[in-house]
């Protein structure tokens, strides 16, 4: 009995069904976990959609900025973008189920036998483990109730860009959606920068910097795995914080990382 969590996927199907040949996994016995972004960018969004909707009972799943992306072009708040892969999924005749099951997934998985958790760009240094749970809890809330489509009409944006309790209505949301599918930068006190995407990139005179290198309000032996950060290639040089989108979708590599022991397991990616 083992539980693994799988780095961003983006519709590279192929290579998950490779990887989970690699590490013998057991439906009966193992359990999955998906660090969000299942789908867009690789070529076979549909399967890998369908295939984690028909082992959802062993399976845990956060959502990603793409897979929002998804419902929101769903319900008719965006476009599809020349790069998405999403047509597949948007035309087949299963939608429905796939999408409705899809956005009731959380934006945040903590298991308090392993004391890990799980989102998929991470956890900010502006938050405490029962703030980030309630938090995420608020917003999966809003998102399965029938303010989902005003959610998802003003979901595209950069603002507010620092976190305050006293935030309300719909950027309140955007704010709390941001920090757990889109951080990659912020500073001490959490405010983003969401326009950085670089592996490196540290502004000592503004204060910013990746968000796992500020002091973590987490308990000490609380893990977190997260996805979303392709250009880390899954290192954060932390012991406790596990970067695990090692960018499939570009060429890399899909990455499992066996939770009861911290082993790593990876299969190379066919799709550039």
């Amino acid at each position: 009995m083992a539980t693994y969590a799988i780095g961003d996927i983006q519709g590279c199907f192929t290579p998950l069904t490779e990887l989970l040949k690699l590490i013998d996994f057991n439906q009966a016995t193992d359990s999955l976990w998906f660090a969000g972004d299942l789908i867009n960018r690789g070529p076979q969004s549909l399967d890998v959609l369908r295939f984690i909707h028909s082992i959802r009972d062993s399976a845990k799943v956060v959502l990603g900025n793409h897979d929002l992306h998804l419902l929101a072009v769903a319900r008719g708040h965006a476009h599809l973008k020349k790069a998405d892969t999403l047509a597949d999924i948007l035309n087949a005749p299963d939608r429905d189920t796939l999408l409705d099951w899809l956005i009731q997934q959380p934006l945040c998985h903590y298991d308090a036998r392993l004391n890990i958790v799980m989102s998929h760009a991470g956890i900010p240094p502006c938050w405490n483990l029962p703030q980030a749970l309630s938090l995420a809890q608020e917003a999966h809330q809003m998102l399965i109730s029938d303010r989902a489509d005003d959610f998802f009409a003003v979901m595209y944006g950069n603002k507010p860009d620092h976190w305050k309790d006293e935030l309300t209505g719909m950027d309140r949301q955007r704010a709390i959606v941001n920090y757990f599918t889109r951080m990659r930068f912020c500073k001490k006190g959490g405010k983003l920068d969401l326009k950085q995407a670089g592996s490196t990139y540290a502004d000592t005179k503004q204060g910013f910097d990746a968000w796992f290198n500020f002091p973590s309000k987490l308990p000490k032996k609380c893990q977190i795995v997260f996805g979303h950060w392709a250009a880390l290639e899954g290192k954060t040089k932390k012991e406790t914080i596990h970067a695990l989108d090692t960018g499939c979708v570009w060429g890399s590599s899909l990455t499992a990382l066996r939770l009861e022991d911290g082993q790593r397991f990876s299969t190379p990616c066919h799709y550039e």
